[in-house]
């Protein structure tokens, strides 16, 4: 796909992504749907209001009724689509920077569509819209309460009691996106104390960028020290990533949260779908729980169509997900849920009467890098893909194309990848020994630093 990447359509506004987009995707949506409803909802982006309007509006001239949801987390609109058998055009950047903004697209049953359902909608980007006749075109109605109903439906699958039970104090930054509207009263409905930060929904996003990576979590991390809370619960800017900082106020990766989650869900023969980067701390928990691992290509796109694959089969899928906080639980619903995976992060940390970095000290014997290089235009990107190939294809390790060049040595591994969201190469490694891990990750970006 080229217009849908890893997880929808994404670039910053007035540039790559703009109102004229908005409106051939909107029009394409409808003509492969045919539904006689849509939801439209957003995140907390400036460009949100303007650009959901036009999205509704050319889902009305299509001859669909359009239910306008407001600012809403990703999961929330997920769960509208599933409760009201709606598909949904969602005008959300995710983590990306403030100037971005996107579009996911979600099916009637609350999933974020397959990549064949993308492939279909990108087909029709560029013909012409189907228009409804002067009679025929759609109403537009505001729905209010998805947010509280959405946060009610969130307590079906947790376990209130014990989370109630273990007096947990809750230091919370959804770093100004739609979470702000859900997760704080949430952890309090659950029993806890709740402290926040950056918890005002605003497009600027003043206390910090909207991804929830170490550097942009300074002020949750202090937080937490000053409140003297249990853990620290961080999202992105649509909310359907959750990552944690210990009761020390240090940050926890997000794939070490992932295999102390998984190790609690997982019993012999379950499958846990996740992407080639997978780390191997989570490769060690399934082949102690005698489970299976299944690996896609990077992205909840291609993570919710294999997890959809392996159930029709009959396999249990009861987690899946990558390290960067975007975790599922399919048998509660099939798309990642930040305030979800927080509650389960709740649920360990009470079930076992332990601290988060108890929960997680199994977790943390591995060392993990990433590194970016942003490139220019699309002869750069070509160049430097061409010398990442040349370097997996000479290296001594054992090489795995499933997404970009994934290299293993045996102790450690290191991938490079072209960014589905954004206009750089990434390059992820990990090892046992913090020194190998960047040893790794340095060598092969210096090799394609050369090529520029």
């Amino acid at each position: 796909m080229q217009l849908f990447g890893s997880s929808g359509t994404r670039g910053v506004v007035g540039e790559e992504f703009t109102p004229e987009l908005v409106r051939r995707v909107a029009a394409a949506a409808a003509a492969v749907w045919d539904a006689d409803r849509v939801a439209v909802a957003r995140d907390t982006r400036l460009s949100g209001g303007p650009l959901a309007d036009v999205a509704a509006g050319t889902l009305a001239a299509a001859g669909a009724d359009v239910d306008r949801l407001g600012v809403v987390p990703t999961p929330g609109v997920a769960y509208h689509c599933a409760t009201d058998s709606v598909p949904a055009v969602h005008l959300t950047a995710s983590h990306n920077p403030p100037a971005y903004n996107g579009i996911k697209l979600l099916g009637a049953d609350g999933t974020e569509l397959s990549v064949d359902a993308y492939e279909r909608v990108e087909d029709r980007v560029d013909a012409a819209d189907a228009l409804a006749a002067w009679d025929g075109v759609g109403e537009s109605r505001r729905v209010d309460g998805v947010n509280a109903d959405y946060r009610a439906d969130l307590f079906s699958g947790v376990d209130r009691e014990l989370v109630a039970g273990a007096d947990l104090t809750v230091a919370v930054d959804p770093g100004h996106g739609a979470g702000s509207l859900v997760s704080p009263e949430f952890f309090r409905e659950l029993g806890c104390d709740v402290r926040t930060v950056n918890a005002d929904p605003d497009g600027h996003f003043p206390g910090r960028d909207p991804e929830p990576v170490a550097e942009n979590l300074n002020d949750l991390r202090r937080l937490v020290r000053t409140a003297d809370a249990d853990v620290g619960v961080a999202h992105d800017g649509d909310a359907d990533r959750a990552i944690f900082v210990d009761e020390t106020g240090r940050f926890v990766d997000g794939d070490t949260s992932f295999a102390a989650l998984a190790a609690a869900e997982l019993s012999a023969d379950d499958v846990v779908v996740t992407a080639v980067n997978v780390s191997q701390r989570l490769v060690d928990v399934v082949a102690d729980a005698d489970a299976e691992l299944d690996l896609t290509p990077i992205g909840s796109t291609h993570i919710v169509t294999r997890v959809r694959e392996r159930r029709r089969a009959g396999d249990r899928v009861p987690i899946a997900g990558e390290g960067n906080g975007g975790v599922f639980f399919p048998e509660y619903r099939l798309t990642r849920d930040g305030a979800y995976v927080a509650a389960k992060f709740l649920e360990l940390l009470a079930g076992a009467d332990a601290t988060v970095s108890e929960v997680v000290a199994p977790y943390t014997d591995y060392h993990f890098v990433r590194e970016n290089l942003t490139y220019d235009d699309a002869a750069e990107r070509t160049r430097l893909l061409d010398a990442a190939e040349a370097y997996a294809r000479e290296a001594d390790a054992a090489l795995d194309t499933t997404d970009g060049y994934r290299l293993d040595y045996g102790d450690a591994w290191v991938l490079v990848r072209p960014s589905g969201t954004e206009p750089k190469i990434r390059i992820y490694a990990e090892a046992g020994d913090a020194e190998r891990a960047s040893t790794l990750a340095l060598d092969l970006r210096r090799h394609l630093d050369a090529v520029r």
